[in-house]
């Protein structure tokens, strides 16, 4: 967790990709963490099922044209998250 509590000081306050085990994307503004969840706020949580889109093609029109929220708020485990980085960083 130490290391993931580094990368987050970095990134906090910055809208940032989740990208999780499930078939869902998060994008949204790094808020809060702790040793259970990542807290993002003015969250798009995309559900992969609902789309013919991929999941990079998602990301990148997300980058291109902003975040599109339909939550306040989501807390996602940990242990679902497989990467996370700056939407900035999305090429």
């Amino acid at each position: 967790m130490s290391d993931w509590s580094s990368l987050c000081e970095t990134l906090k306050g910055r809208e940032i990709v989740l990208d999780v085990t499930a078939m869902y994307v998060y994008l949204g503004t790094l808020t809060d963490w702790d040793d259970k969840f990542v807290t993002l706020e003015t969250v798009d949580v995309h559900d992969l099922r609902d789309t013919a889109t991929s999941r990079e093609r998602y990301i990148v029109e997300s980058r291109m044209h902003g975040i599109r929220p339909n939550r306040n708020r989501a807390h996602v485990r940990w242990d679902e998250i497989i990467s996370l980085s700056a939407i900035e960083d999305v090429l």
